[in-house]
């Protein structure tokens, strides 16, 4: 709970991933990719309550084993890989009523900490904002990167009157890492999602914030995960 709101986190992880099939059981580092998104939110000062949803009863299984609390498997047709992320997420607060705040903590970030939710979460609150997401500097700066057209020829990505600048001078350009995203639930059911023009950027290092989709991503959050 923070100021006196009660928080809901819900972890969404389906069967079918297609670039690392079982993605979300796969281990990483000793344990399942799940695993470490429900010990993170476990150690949230402010969440109430954390629930995996998901599709797939080995999913549901391996994350009740490592803590998770699983109320409900997931209808199919909110498991399809054309389906809207938010989906899950609107489906999962009408079946778990009576929350202020909503957490969304994608498994594919297990390198984010439990200061980073509560920070988010302060940032929402402190600011007044309907939501706030993590975000994290590029980098490669787009004022740098261009389209190539049929011809061959390359079209700036970007407008920009001097590209001969160093990478010092150019302004700071921030991605969505996937780590965290928080909003307030009577603004999430009328928006349906998380993102508006007055969301809120909090602000994650790089270092914390690898999105994990490929094998390669596996590895490297492996790597990482033995220098903390």
């Amino acid at each position: 709970m923070i100021y006196g709101q009660k928080v809901l986190a819900i972890i969404p992880a389906r069967g079918g991933s297609k670039g690392v099939p079982r993605k979300n059981i796969r281990e990483l580092a000793g344990k399942p990719l799940i695993a470490w998104t429900i010990a993170c939110a476990s150690s949230s000062r402010y969440i109430d309550r954390c629930i995996v949803s998901t599709d797939d009863p080995e999913i549901a299984e391996v994350s009740r084993r490592f803590g998770g609390d699983v109320p409900f498997i997931r209808p199919a047709d909110l498991a399809q890989d054309d389906t809207p992320g938010i989906d899950p997420v609107l489906h999962a607060i009408r079946e778990v009523s009576g929350y202020d705040i909503i957490v969304l903590l994608q498994p594919t970030s297990p390198l984010r900490s439990a200061a980073d939710i509560d920070g988010c979460l302060e940032c929402l609150v402190n600011s007044g904002a309907s939501s706030c997401v993590s975000v994290t500097t590029v980098d490669k700066s787009p004022f740098w990167m261009y389209n190539v057209n049929e011809n061959g020829t390359m079209k700036p990505l970007l407008d920009a009157e001097d590209r001969n600048v160093s990478r010092q001078k150019l302004p700071a350009v921030y991605v969505l890492n996937g780590a965290v995203y928080v909003s307030h639930r009577e603004h999430l059911e009328e928006h349906t999602g998380f993102l508006q023009p007055e969301t809120k950027a909090y602000i994650m290092p790089r270092e914390r914030s690898v999105d994990i989709d490929t094998f390669f991503d596996f590895a490297f959050a492996e790597m990482q995960l033995k220098l903390i």
